[in-house]
């Protein structure tokens, strides 16, 4: 029995979740497990839609007696289009995808709204569940109010884990659909976090990466209003045989004094930052509905390199947003350099059905198109001279399963001259750069 085959699109968090599926269908559905495929979708994009429906084709041709269920935010925020497609039996929302009913055929979960304390389908929002296909089990995913703590168990491939600590989020960019497929912010209490942190330890894994929609929201739904910082302190102290913590995409407008001193000092504390960035441009980003100006994010890294100096940036900046004009953009542009962006995630912008963003003035397509050429060209050149900047340093180096590669401290991808010993931290001399990856030996 090999085990459902789970195919996950999206964010580091849909890959912890999808991992978190694949345990639960294996403990609760182990009978039929092996004829079922679940696509774990994506919603950030219009793109990223159609490369979920893309992916559910596919795997169709490839399983055809296969039972096919879509889960993840797409699959929330867009049901009847998967419920439409007729190689798709089933639609699983983000509250009902941690149960296992919602994955057998003519089945109809609790959990998600009778547990809520709802007394009917239809009470709860869910969306079509008397559909005589039975195929949709969504409901509304405002009205979850905690994340459960199994989730906090989901990991990931290689030596690296993902750690989910935070669901939802509370803020409404005018671009994101995500805040109607994952619901509002809410946080794992920190002892269960823990409590996964020393497994996940125990097990094998030398990285722990923590995660979720608005990391650096978590807290303020739980007694006391924890933050972020104080829950990275309480797992170095709690779990000390961790070497590697490493952050998910943060907002930087939220790093906090206690957080940012441990990015600068705890040597644990990985020195790569993904900071939600989107523009660079204050008029751009005041009709994102964002919470910072550009100041503020050349500031924050400014001070963070300054701290740190090995500290390595990664952004994410969307290109063509509605109104932008040659010389807003042109400020997104210089922010690469600015900020010194070496891992850059580029986003040509898409309407998404449902936001303020989509009725704005659009930017034509093909300028969207070639401003993200753009951007992506920029990134590309500012990596590639951080990374030739690497040759002839030591790295230490997080050993992937196949021990041939890995990522350094600073995320900085690498591949070894010989084979390593898997989930091993290995002090690495860097010799050269071949196509985007540091080529490197073991130090003597």
């Amino acid at each position: 029995m090999s085990g459902p085959d789970i195919i996950t699109m999206g964010c580091r968090l849909n890959i912890a979740e999808s991992e978190a599926i694949r345990e639960m269908i294996g403990r609760d559905m182990a009978a039929d497990q092996d004829e079922l495929v679940v696509v774990n979708s994506c919603a950030v994009t219009a793109e990223a839609v159609r490369q979920t429906r893309q992916a559910i084709r596919r795997a169709r041709r490839e399983r055809p007696d296969a039972r096919i269920f879509v889960t993840g935010c797409a699959a929330q925020t867009e049901p009847q289009t998967f419920a439409a497609m007729v190689e798709v039996d089933g639609v699983v929302g983000n509250r009902e995808k941690m149960e296992a009913a919602a994955y057998r055929p003519s089945s109809r979960p609790t959990a998600g709204w009778q547990a809520a304390g709802y007394d009917t389908p239809a009470s709860a929002g869910v969306t079509n569940w008397a559909d005589e296909t039975d195929k949709v089990r969504v409901s509304d995913i405002m009205a979850v109010r905690e994340t459960a703590p199994h989730m906090a168990s989901a990991f990931a491939d290689h030596a690296r884990a993902f750690l989910e600590v935070q669901n939802g989020c509370d803020h409404r960019c005018t671009f994101c659909i995500i805040p109607y497929g994952r619901g509002n912010s809410r946080s794992v209490p920190a002892g269960a976090v823990l409590d996964k942190a020393k497994q996940l330890v125990d097990a094998g894994y030398r990285e722990i990466v923590l995660t979720g929609v608005d990391v650096t929201s978590y807290g303020p739904d739980l007694p006391g209003r924890p933050s972020l910082g104080l829950l990275v302190e309480r797992i170095l102290k709690g779990v000390p045989d961790l070497p590697r913590l490493r952050l998910s995409s943060i907002d930087s407008v939220e790093i906090d004094d206690r957080l940012f001193d441990l990015i600068a000092h705890e040597p644990r504390m990985m020195p790569h930052l993904h900071l939600s960035l989107q523009a660079g441009d204050d008029l751009i980003l005041k009709r994102m509905k964002r919470r910072h100006s550009r100041a503020d994010a050349v500031d924050i890294v400014q001070r963070l390199k300054a701290a740190r100096p090995g500290i390595s940036i990664g952004a994410d900046i969307i290109a063509g947003f509605p109104t932008e004009d040659a010389t807003m953009f042109a400020g997104s542009l210089a922010l690469v350099a600015d900020c010194d962006i070496v891992h850059g995630h580029i986003f040509p912008y898409s309407p998404r059905t449902g936001t303020p963003a989509a009725r704005m003035p659009q930017v034509d397509r093909a300028v969207v198109k070639d401003r993200a050429a753009s951007l992506r060209a920029a990134c590309a050149a500012q990596r590639e001279r951080w990374l030739q900047g690497l040759i002839g340093t030591t790295q230490s180096v997080l050993v992937e399963r196949s021990g041939q590669s890995g990522h350094a401290e600073n995320f900085a991808p690498v591949r070894f001259t010989g084979a390593q010993a898997p989930s091993t931290i290995v002090a690495a001399t860097i010799t050269g750069l071949e196509k985007g990856v540091l080529i490197a030996q073991e130090a003597a």
